[in-house]
């Protein structure tokens, strides 16, 4: 039925009770997942344990379901003609290798030392007793992903687990940064650099050497994502596993990405999919090419966990205004698309953001009793 045909049957205008219902019919499956994972988020929260890996289960799939879009989302999209457990069992196999090599190196830390330093000091300590807005951020993540809102993960399942804000500020800080840092150096890339893709990206038939450089890009770029996100996941695990829980926490991600390639990215994929000419496989390698600079920048400076995707934004975005700004087409309609794609991602990012200082807020009364004095220093200003 066309939404004139609802018009005239509803009568009115902007809002269809059908589109509701419609809506509701089409995401019934996931919406009873919901419901019976926020029945089993409250039940595990008073059975010791079962919290941590109910939690576990829950971030393994949400943080890789709505990363992909940076990590992987440009590899899925320029390789939608190749099979699924192709690209599977390539980033499969490079996720199993980063990990493993960290659990050797630092002693049963998977995280690269993202959770906890070489003294033993950590800003997200392990808790004895999981509340329920920790378990339950995983699931808002779920929600959002659905929604094909590209928030970050490391605000949203991070938060909670903070013993202070400093925690908190110190990501948000980094974050930020490389953001402004990503969009400028996309940006100067993009934009000198428009003429000659232009010139050379004309032709639609690529070299099997650019499928082969694509390829290595984007296994280094999957490699360092995990040592800088990882931690989102492993955020509900003891920060030194041992043999059995390196098993368990691989084996339960490496499944999870099997799913993910299997359907292709799923919604979330869109935010990767609406860019410009991100299908040719040049355009993929130049962006994962730049974005594995600024992680790599970044996973040196510090060890303070950073949103991987607030980098990816800035890059995406950085991108997006170069070229609309080198283009010689008159009118304003594409420098108009890319302006509004660029703040409606922002948007999200900062939505998650705020989602993330609620659930933090709510999940530990330090952090509560810093956020109300805030606020209460505000009024009485």
């Amino acid at each position: 039925m066309s939404k004139k045909e609802k018009k005239k049957k509803y009568g009115r205008p902007g809002f269809y009770y059908l589109d509701i219902l419609d809506y509701l019919n089409s995401e019934k499956k996931f919406l009873l997942f919901i419901l019976i994972s926020f029945i089993l988020a409250i039940i595990s929260v008073n059975l010791g344990q079962m919290a941590m890996w109910v939690g576990f289960a829950f971030a393994a799939y949400s943080a890789v379901a709505n990363d992909s879009i940076q990590s992987l989302g440009t590899f899925i999209e320029s390789n939608y003609k190749r099979k699924w457990w192709v690209l599977w069992l390539y980033i499969g196999s490079i996720f199993l290798v980063t990990i493993v090599i960290s659990w050797v190196v630092f002693n049963g830390d998977v995280t690269y030392q993202r959770l906890i330093n070489s003294r033993g000091e950590t800003e997200f300590p392990h808790p004895d007793k999981f509340s329920f807005y920790q378990v339950l951020a995983p699931l808002v993540l779920l929600i959002i992903t659905r929604l094909r809102m590209p928030v970050s993960t490391t605000f949203l399942l991070l938060s909670v687990f903070s013993s202070s804000s400093s925690g908190i500020s110190a990501m948000v800080y980094k974050s930020v940064s490389g953001y402004v840092i990503a969009f400028i150096l996309s940006f100067i890339i993009w934009y000198n650099l428009y003429k000659v893709i232009k010139k050379y990206f004309k032709q639609r038939k690529t070299s099997l050497a650019w499928s082969i450089i694509q390829w290595i890009i984007s296994g280094l770029l999957w490699s360092v994502w995990v040592m800088q996100d990882g931690a989102n996941i492993a955020v509900f695990l003891p920060r030194h596993l041992d043999i059995w829980g390196l098993i368990i926490f691989v084996s339960v991600i490496f499944i999870g990405l099997g799913i993910l390639f299997y359907m292709r990215g799923d919604k979330i994929q869109r935010v990767v999919s609406e860019k410009s000419r991100i299908a040719d496989v040049r355009a993929a390698t130049l962006i994962d090419f730049t974005y594995l600079m600024m992680l790599v920048y970044k996973l040196l400076i510090s060890t303070i966990p950073l949103s991987t995707t607030w980098v990816f934004l800035g890059i995406i975005g950085g991108r997006e205004i170069a070229i609309s700004l080198a283009r010689k087409k008159s009118g304003k309609k594409h420098k108009k698309k890319a302006a509004v794609m660029i703040i409606r991602d922002l948007a999200y990012a900062i939505t998650g953001l705020i989602i993330s200082i609620a659930l933090a807020t709510g999940a530990n009364p330090a952090i509560r009793e810093e956020v109300m004095g805030f606020f209460s220093g505000l009024f009485h200003l």
